[in-house]
């Protein structure tokens, strides 16, 4: 396919890459110059406009968050205005519900197609195309762009026609490994406090009752107190419990855990955790603790 990318940040980048290696004609877009040097090298165009990333018949964008989006997206000479008749516009990013509602309503009335397709996965899966992809849309549009989906990820999993569904299990997801952090740090604090080896019981948990690669990731990160170099920035994290909260709100579900995590994000950022994984959260049961 011909199609542009926009947005090589820790994700983006890698994923630029499994698309060209996959034979797509790819131009890409990065708002901060100076990041698709290897992209290039490997056979893709660099835009130093981004209209010039929306030529093709898919676009892909790979955003940190709504305030990115919006300005790529809906601003004078984003996507919208760019994009051709028919083309299809793909967010891959981690988006509010409401802000997707509105792509899908801009895109439609500019006659464009739009699918939101958040993925699961670190940049190590980014990298690997092993990523989890959850698509909403036009069916019609998610089938063109399965060839897309496979050259980045492992598994794709249509969710419904409405785009913000898929961003609405995106972030219900992010809300669970939040969950799965935040439980695995204070398990560790626990077990640490009274003197035991916190990796050998990571390694027991995971090899018999939690195998999930949640607890794996997750665990070994705590267990080893090893925060950085971030591969999942802790204030983008912070960003997502907000999102699925204000989500929670909209539709009157109450989420008392998740208003939790939500403090404990704010406390590793007021104590200048803003550099850190977001896998950080698990240490702070041990901080409070008194063990480190």
């Amino acid at each position: 396919m011909k199609l542009g990318f926009i947005g090589l940040g820790g994700m983006g980048l890698r994923m630029a890459t499994n698309l060209v290696r996959a034979g797509h004609d790819l131009t890409v877009f990065n708002r901060t110059p100076g990041r698709s040097a290897s992209l290039v090298i490997l056979g893709a165009r660099e835009a130093t406009r981004l209209a010039d990333a929306c030529s093709g018949s898919a676009v892909i964008s790979m955003l940190a968050d709504d305030e990115a989006a919006n300005e790529v997206v809906l601003a004078p000479g984003g996507i919208v205005d760019h994009l051709p008749t028919g083309a299809i516009h793909v967010s891959m990013s981690t988006l509010s519900v409401a802000l997707s509602r509105r792509l899908a309503l801009a895109h439609e009335k500019a006659g464009q197609r739009y699918v939101a397709a958040p993925v699961f996965g670190r940049p190590d899966m980014a990298a690997a195309a092993k990523l989890f992809i959850v698509a909403a849309g036009n069916s019609g549009a998610i089938d063109e762009c399965e060839p897309l989906f496979r050259a980045l990820g492992q598994k794709t999993t249509p969710i419904g026609t409405e785009p913000w569904t898929a961003n609405l299990v995106k972030l219900s997801g992010n809300f669970l490994l939040a969950s799965v952090i935040e439980a695995l740090g204070e398990a560790v604090a626990l077990i640490g406090k009274a003197g035991l080896d916190p990796k050998l019981y990571v390694e027991f948990l995971t090899s018999t009752l939690f195998p999930a690669p949640a607890y794996k990731t997750y665990g070994a990160l705590i267990a080893g107190g090893k925060f950085e170099p971030a591969a999942f920035a802790a204030p983008l994290g912070y960003k997502d419990i907000r999102l699925a909260l204000t989500a929670a709100e909209s539709l009157r579900v109450p989420m008392p855990l998740a208003s939790l995590l939500h403090d404990r994000f704010l406390r590793l950022l007021a104590h200048g955790g803003d550099h850190l994984d977001w896998a950080a959260i698990g240490g702070l049961a041990s901080q409070d603790a008194g063990s480190v």
